[in-house]
């Protein structure tokens, strides 16, 4: 049976508005559905998902046709986002790798 999944309000206006600015690039450049498509290798099927703003489709799909379309992802050039990439590496590699609950200790002290 199929699990329905339920997004917060937020997640629903950031996929709309991905959404748009995937559909706008691709008329702007003129590209057909299908063309966008075979050019990032998905069915029109999956293309139209994003472009409709569903949650459904893979965020590296959704990335590689923003990025076939010109949609900038992020406010920085190549070099910065570098940059910012580096110092996150660097964040990581200084925090724990993962999290654990402390353990509660149980007080049987009657």
């Amino acid at each position: 049976m199929k699990r329905t999944r339920s997004y917060s309000r937020v997640t629903k206006q950031a996929l709309s508005i991905l959404s748009k600015l995937i559909k706008a690039g691709r008329l702007e450049r003129k590209l057909t559905a299908a063309e966008l498509s075979e050019r990032a290798g998905i069915t029109r099927k999956t293309l139209r998902r994003i472009e409709y703003g569903e949650p459904g489709p893979e965020i590296g799909i959704v990335f590689e046709v923003a990025a076939l379309v010109g949609v900038r992802l992020f406010e920085f050039d190549d070099r910065t986002l570098a940059m910012h990439n580096a110092r996150l590496d660097e964040k990581l590699t200084l925090l724990p790798k993962s999290v654990r609950r402390r353990r509660q200790e149980i007080d049987d002290d009657f």
